[in-house]
C-alpha cells in the first residue's frame, strides 16, 4: 500500500485503485496508464513538479496529453517565472520516483494546482505512487485532500 492509497483511506475519501503491468520501455507513463487502462487521456492527470525563482517546489497536475503552461502556472501562483524542478529534487521532495509521483501522500504537502479541465469528469485517475498504478476519485475530492487550487494551467494550441 503507498502512502497515497493510505492517505485517502484514512481520509476516508472515495476512491478505486487500477494497476496495470507498467512497461519499463514505454516513452510516456500516462499515456502507457490511459492505454494499459482503457481510459481517455482526458481523464488521466500527471504529477509534475515546479519551482518559482525563490526555490519553492509547486505541483501541477495536467492531462497526460497536454502540456503545463509554466507561465500560466506562474500567474495562478502570483508570481513571475516558474521552472520545471528537477527530477532528483521532486522525488526528494514528495518521497516518489519519477514515473510514480502521486499529487497524494509526498512527504510533505506542496502547494497545489490541478488543471480546471479535470472539473469536467466526475472521477480523473491520478498516480497512487509507483509506476503501474492509478487512484481514480472525484476531482472535488482530490482538491479537498490536498487544498488544492483549480487554474487553467495546461498549454493549448
Amino acid at each position: 500500500m503507498t502512502p497515497a492509497i493510505r492517505l485517502l483511506q484514512q481520509a476516508r475519501v472515495t476512491h478505486r485503485v487500477h494497476a496495470y503491468e507498467h512497461d519499463p520501455g514505454s516513452a510516456s507513463y500516462g499515456l502507457e496508464a490511459a492505454q494499459a487502462l482503457n481510459i481517455p487521456c482526458e481523464r488521466v492527470f500527471k504529477t509534475l513538479l515546479a519551482q518559482d525563482a525563490g526555490g519553492r517546489l509547486l505541483v501541477a497536475l495536467v492531462p497526460v496529453a497536454g502540456q503545463l503552461d509554466l507561465k500560466a502556472l506562474a500567474a495562478a501562483c502570483g508570481t513571475k517565472r516558474v521552472t520545471m524542478a528537477r527530477p532528483e529534487d521532486a522525488q526528494r521532495a514528495t518521497g516518489y520516483v519519477v514515473g510514480g509521483i502521486s499529487p497524494l501522500g509526498q512527504k510533505r504537502r506542496l502547494p497545489l494546482w490541478l488543471d480546471r479541465s479535470a472539473l469536467c469528469h466526475a472521477t480523473v485517475f491520478v498516480s497512487a505512487g509507483r509506476r503501474g498504478l492509478e487512484i481514480e476519485l472525484a476531482p472535488r475530492d482530490l482538491l479537498a485532500v490536498t487544498g488544492g487550487q483549480v487554474a487553467e494551467i495546461v498549454r493549448t494550441g
